[in-house]
């Protein structure tokens, strides 16, 4: 099984952390958080592992050269989701993508691998604990999730703090034939909103991994919830930042 890490963006409201180097690169509990995603994959045996670089891809391609890197030379332009589509020729087997600013468990990654549904999403059920002090990234930016009988029905930011069952982590699992949906879905709505707004976001080019996500999902694809109780955490500004570095420790040792 291979691993794409999705990884290409400066992430901007990390700065001044990510001025000169990836948003990746960022120490957490002596680790970049990308040593964190490649020893969670390796400690369940994955060790093909891929990155979607753009933003200083270079420096990332001299740490790690054993990696397969693909280049999102349009970084600057685009999103998630179309950043994950240029390892699209690495699609022909089951894999696992997450985005590379967050930090999970290798239990996690052990129960996604292990699920053999078509298309697998890991779910932070103990989500909120994180929220609590986040005023730069508050809750209602937070990628939630709702879900019946062990399937996912929707994912979207909008969906209220009651009702969402936890947050999707960005990291995911899609079997062989999950991974031809993905792709089959994604050339379809490029064909239709290429250049035009697609759901929430101003343009195809600028939309969310989510965003395709909720659109299989109303067109009848299958989804299932991996949920981990914590153990996981998601660095998008200084603020998370600090707080991943005050607790990711205790919380990567607690997590059973």
């Amino acid at each position: 099984m291979r691993a794409i890490i999705i990884g290409a963006g400066r992430g901007s409201r990390l700065m001044p952390t990510t001025a000169d180097t990836p948003k990746c690169f960022a120490q957490v509990a002596g680790q970049r958080m990308l040593d964190w995603a490649v020893d969670a994959f390796r400690q369940n045996g994955i060790n093909d592992i891929a990155f979607i670089g753009g933003y200083r891809i270079e420096t990332v391609q001299q740490a790690y050269p054993e990696f397969t890197f693909r280049h999102n030379d349009n970084w600057p332009h685009n999103n998630i989701l179309a950043s994950l589509m240029y390892a699209e020729d690495l699609m022909d087997e089951p894999f696992l993508c997450c985005y590379s600013d967050v930090l999970f468990t290798p239990e996690i990654v052990a129960a996604i691998a292990q699920n053999d549904s078509n298309i697998s999403l890991g779910v932070d059920t103990g989500w909120l604990t994180r929220y609590e002090h986040r005023t730069e990234h508050p809750s209602d930016d937070a990628e939630k999730v709702t879900v019946s009988n062990g399937r996912i029905t929707r994912v979207h930011r909008e969906i209220p703090e009651a009702d969402a069952w936890g947050e999707f982590i960005g990291l995911a699992k899609f079997s062989a034939d999950g991974a031809a949906m993905l792709k089959q879905d994604y050339h379809a709505r490029q064909a239709e909103f290429a250049g035009q707004p697609y759901r929430e976001a101003k343009l195809f080019e600028k939309a969310y991994m989510i965003h395709l996500l909720q659109d299989m999902i109303e067109s009848g694809r299958q989804m299932v919830h991996v949920d981990t109780p914590g153990g996981y955490i998601e660095v998008d500004t200084q603020q998370d930042f600090e707080y991943a570095r005050q607790f990711w420790t205790e919380r990567h040792l607690s997590t059973p």
